[in-house]
Formats: structure tokens, C-alpha cells, sequence
């Protein structure tokens, strides 16, 4: 297991809070949306992936996710917090737990083991939807045996390289209904 007491000792500004770093647990997902690690500047990570304060600025990735359900769905969404998606059975996942302020992919490695075995565990679960966001999420794939949609990273860096024009919303409603789960409410 990973020692938060020794990564929050080290006198760093590490993202999300220590009591946040577990909050995108949740039982029984119906979905999971992966994504790599939290937002690294101030006042952004919450412990859910691409969710920030409804009182925060949205960084670039969250505007382009809320640009393509406004392009997939006809749907603004004003609440960024992501709290909403999260009571609705929807795990909203980094691969890293937590990151070192303006240090992006720092703790990759820390967290490695853990959310692979914590994605493994998941990945049995045939009727679980994955929307894997970006090369990094992609690379756990082989332990995922769930209905898997990818495509790229919401940054502006990969977004024209497949995430805009993607429809993830739309998909993985239409699995949720093949399924026979309730959909989504985005």
C-alpha cells in the first residue's frame, strides 16, 4: 500500500488534499473514466479525475470534456465539481492518486502498482464501461475485459487527435441501454 503520511511529510504542495486522495471511490461502478493524474495547480484536484471546485476556473481538459458533451449531447454543463456523475455510478479515476504542485506526472510511479491492481481488480467485471482517456490510460487495457472506448486525452495538447468528435457520452449511454442499466444524466 501507499504511504500518504510519507508523501504529505515531504514539506511539498501535493494535490488533492491528503482526505481527498480516496474520494473517487465508489461501489459498484457502471462506468470508469480514467484519466492519469490530478490537476496540479492550486485549488484544482478534488480526488475525482477532471473535476475541479464548482468555484474554480476550468483548466483546458475539463472545458474541452464540457465542449464535446455540448457537441455530443446538446448539453452545458455548469457544475465542475463531477459529483453528480459520481452518484450516478460513474468512477472517475487518475492512474496516479496524487500529484506534486506544478509537477505533472510526478507520482506516476508511487501510485503504479496500487491502481494497476485496483484496475485489475475492476477489469474483470465484463459489463463495466471504460472510457480510457489518453495513451497512458490506454496502456492498462490488457486488464480491462469490460466494454473499453478510447480515445485521446481532453488536453488541448491531443484533443483534435480523436477526443472531439469521439461522442464518449453518447456511447456509453448506448452501452448502458444495451446493457439495460439506467443512463447516464450528463
Amino acid at each position: 500500500m501507499v504511504n500518504l503520511e510519507k508523501i504529505y511529510s515531504q514539506n511539498k504542495n501535493i494535490f488533492p488534499k491528503k482526505e481527498n486522495v480516496f474520494k473517487f471511490l465508489i461501489d459498484n461502478p457502471k462506468v470508469v473514466i480514467l484519466g492519469q493524474d490530478p490537476y496540479h495547480n492550486d485549488f484544482q484536484a478534488t480526488g475525482l479525475a477532471f473535476a475541479v471546485p464548482n468555484n474554480v476556473n476550468n483548466p483546458p481538459s475539463l472545458q474541452n470534456i464540457f465542449k464535446e458533451l455540448k457537441n455530443d449531447l446538446n448539453i452545458i454543463k455548469i457544475n465542475s465539481d463531477l459529483i453528480d456523475w459520481k452518484k450516478q455510478g460513474i468512477l472517475l479515476m487518475n492512474t496516479s492518486l496524487t500529484v506534486e504542485k506544478n509537477k505533472p506526472g510526478s507520482h506516476v510511479e508511487i501510485w503504479k502498482k496500487y491502481t494497476t491492481e485496483y484496475i485489475k481488480k475492476l477489469g474483470i467485471k465484463k459489463n463495466l464501461i471504460w472510457l480510457l482517456l489518453g495513451k497512458h490510460a490506454q496502456s492498462f487495457e490488457p486488464y480491462i475485459k469490460g466494454i473499453v472506448l478510447k480515445t485521446s486525452h481532453p488536453s488541448p495538447y491531443s484533443v483534435y487527435r480523436g477526443f472531439f468528435g469521439f461522442k464518449p457520452f453518447s456511447k456509453i449511454n448506448n452501452e448502458l441501454k444495451r446493457l439495460n442499466k439506467k443512463l447516464i444524466n450528463w
